[in-house]
């Protein structure tokens, strides 16, 4: 169980936070390729008759959430349970909500290096570090300290 990416981006396929944890995908040569790719896959779904999983390529598959103008995207392995993924994907949200004190797009452009802090604490090397909130937080109010 391991995640290859976790992507960010906004409603006009403006990425606002990416992390690989392996190589792009085979078949494609440049990461703008893969990115404009998932964007274009996403943005064309319906996403009230759809699910939030749909396959990429031979061993990817992409699981993501819609919250307000940002799309929440993980890129992970076609045998993983996608169900997993999309409460990894929330608790993401949440913690961001809950540091930046009701989070948007703007937080995340113009503290781009506060959210990348959020995503190593919870995301290390395409493995899940740390579930619990509590812990998160008290580690994050921390680090933010620190500044």
């Amino acid at each position: 169980m391991a995640i290859q990416f976790i992507l960010c981006f906004n409603k006009q396929g403006v990425v606002r936070l990416l992390r690989w944890y392996e190589k792009v995908p085979a078949g494609h040569e440049r990461t703008q390729d893969v990115i404009a790719q998932i964007y274009r896959l996403i943005s064309s779904r319906d996403h009230r008759h759809q699910s939030n999983f749909v396959e990429f390529s031979e061993r990817t598959k992409l699981v993501y959430k819609r919250y307000a103008g940002l799309y929440f995207v993980f890129g992970v392995d076609l045998k993983d349970e996608e169900s997993i993924y999309l409460s990894h994907i929330h608790l993401f949200v949440e913690v961001l909500d809950a540091f930046f004190g009701n989070v948007c797009e703007l937080d995340i452009v113009f503290n781009f290096y506060k959210a990348y802090m959020v995503m190593d604490e919870m995301f290390l090397g395409g493995e899940v570090q740390e579930v619990s909130k509590d812990a998160l937080f008290e580690r994050l109010s921390a680090l933010d300290r620190l500044e």
